[in-house]
């Protein structure tokens, strides 16, 4: 579960940072669409949190997750899991366009909810969610993998909270991706299960920017999409990107695509560069092409001078300890419901303004 090759498939493991004793906090996994369940299980796990039960359509699917996971019941149905009163949050990464409504359901059976990202794929259902969570009082947590997962986007989110920088004036930030083509579902490349690029992957590049940014909103300038390479998928997105400026006057810019080069040792040469005023920061999330394989490299230059820190295995993953702690105590130090909903909301109105660029074989 680990191939850095393997985008869908890559799933981080951090050393074991227990908050909660045996038994204390039991989770359940329903819906295995998308490899990234398995890093929101290990980080929940790792802090304390125990596996009680798998529930999806899919067979297969819960077999391998069973190997992943030994001591996991495979639940019968979802309705075994929403019903057992012990199990406290549900993790997804069913089909994104789906991840909605099973967060409705938990929410009625009174269960937190942590979602992979995209965990909408529409305005109307980002409402629903909205007036859910204001119904309930209930969690419903994003799982933003690109920061929350990655120890050098950990660090450097510090040393901005340190003043290494000073105020933080830009954000750029580049997620390139692998397609994997041969082995991607259908809903793969279908907008309408996925919400469209900017709405999928660019997802965690609009996290990153409000949390390095300190800023609580932001509106999109600019933003545009394109199919370059797969035309044999025509309602495909292979690339997009955007500009915004936020609410403290802080700009970004991203880019997200799915060209990813075979030759590239890891499933995408993710990178984000943070800009203050006092200096810089530059992450090399994981691989410093031709140099090192690893990831979780962090260059900062300040008044200081130039430092290149390396982050891998030293930083650790404090979001899911703060999750669980957050979600028995009804506190909000892993992350605020608003900014998850922020971050969700200005993904999809990215989408939703995004020019259609003309490139041969792509629909007008």
């Amino acid at each position: 579960m680990t191939d850095k090759r393997d985008g869908m498939n890559y799933a981080p493991k951090g050393k074991q940072n227990r908050v909660v004793g045996p038994g204390e906090f039991r989770f359940a996994a329903i819906g295995l669409d998308h490899g990234h369940i398995y890093g929101m299980c290990n980080g929940l796990i790792e802090a304390g949190g125990e596996l009680a039960a798998v529930y999806d359509p899919d067979p297969a699917k819960v077999e391998r997750f069973l190997a992943a996971f030994p001591g996991t019941k495979a639940a019968r149905s979802e309705q075994e899991i929403l019903q057992d009163a012990s199990i406290r949050l549900i993790a997804s990464a069913c089909i994104p366009s789906e991840r909605c409504a099973l967060g409705l359901r938990a929410h009625d059976h009174g269960k937190h909810f942590f979602a992979d990202k995209p965990a909408f794929t529409t305005l109307e259902q980002l409402a629903m969610a909205r007036r859910k969570v204001k119904e309930t009082g209930l969690k419903w947590g994003i799982y933003y993998s690109e920061r929350l997962h990655v120890e050098c986007a950990v660090y450097a989110g510090r040393l901005i909270e340190e003043g290494a920088i000073g105020r933080v004036v830009q954000v750029i930030g580049t997620g390139p991706h692998r397609a994997n083509a041969a082995s991607r579902p259908a809903w793969f490349f279908d907008p309408a299960h996925t919400g469209g690029i900017l709405c999928d992957i660019g997802s965690h590049q609009i996290e990153q920017f409000l949390t390095y940014a300190g800023a609580r909103d932001a509106k999109v300038l600019h933003s545009k999409v394109g199919n370059y390479r797969f035309k044999e998928y025509p309602r495909f997105e292979d690339f997009g990107d955007a500009t915004l400026v936020a609410d403290n006057g802080a700009t970004f810019y991203f880019r997200v695509d799915w060209l990813t080069p075979d030759g590239l040792r890891a499933w995408g040469d993710g990178r984000t560069l943070i800009l203050g005023t006092e200096g810089y920061i530059e992450l090399r999330k994981y691989i410093d092409i031709a140099r090192d394989e690893s990831g979780d490299h962090l260059y900062l230059v300040n008044r200081e001078g130039e430092r290149y820190i390396d982050c891998k295995g030293k930083v650790g993953f404090p979001f899911f300890g703060r999750f669980i702690l957050d979600i028995l105590n009804g506190t909000e130090h892993a992350m605020t419901q608003e900014h998850a909903f922020k971050a969700a909301e200005l993904c999809l109105e990215a989408q939703r303004l995004a020019v259609r660029i003309e490139t041969d074989g792509y629909p007008k």
